[in-house]
Parts: structure tokens; C-alpha cells; sequence
């Protein structure tokens, strides 16, 4: 069974993980590392708030999930997905 991990947090209270596939495997051809999806993040009265950035390991496994904002104030917890949009309860 293939999975993966988290193996650390990129700073103090940060959201944002770096993560370890757990088995070996074959890494793509292209040096990719950002994938290219728009999970934008709104707060809950709908506003834009930022984006999670997926990383992968020279395009072939998962290496980091990064929460980018755009505020002020740095999250304290990760957005839930509620009705295929990612955000926070109210």
C-alpha cells in the first residue's frame, strides 16, 4: 500500500507540511514541482483569503502542501471543504 506522510511543518504554528512518500518509485521525466490546480481558500463570509499549493518531488510524489494567504494574520488551522469550495466553518 502506497502513502504518505508528513514530516514536517515549515515553522511555528504554520499550516504549510513537507511530506515523504512511503515507498519508492520511479520520479517523472519533467522537472515539475508545482502543480498546476486552483484550490482557492475563502473566509466565511466568502472572501478570498488565499490558496493551497501542492509540491511534488520532481513531479512524481506529493512533497509539500503549502497554505499561501494573502491576510494579514497567519491561519491557525487548515480549510475544510464545504460544498467543493475550501474554507472555514463560521
Amino acid at each position: 500500500m502506497n502513502r504518505t506522510e508528513v514530516i514536517a511543518f515549515w515553522g511555528p504554528d504554520s499550516m504549510s507540511v513537507d511530506l515523504r512518500d512511503g515507498e519508492p518509485c520511479e520520479h517523472a521525466v519533467l522537472p515539475e514541482v508545482l502543480v498546476p490546480v486552483e484550490a482557492q481558500v475563502h473566509d466565511p463570509s466568502g472572501t478570498y483569503f488565499g490558496e493551497i499549493l501542492v509540491w511534488t518531488d520532481r513531479g512524481a510524489t506529493l512533497a509539500a502542501l503549502e497554505l499561501a494567504w494573502v491576510t494579514d494574520e497567519m491561519p491557525t488551522s487548515l480549510p475544510a471543504s464545504v460544498d467543493g469550495r475550501l474554507g472555514w466553518l463560521a
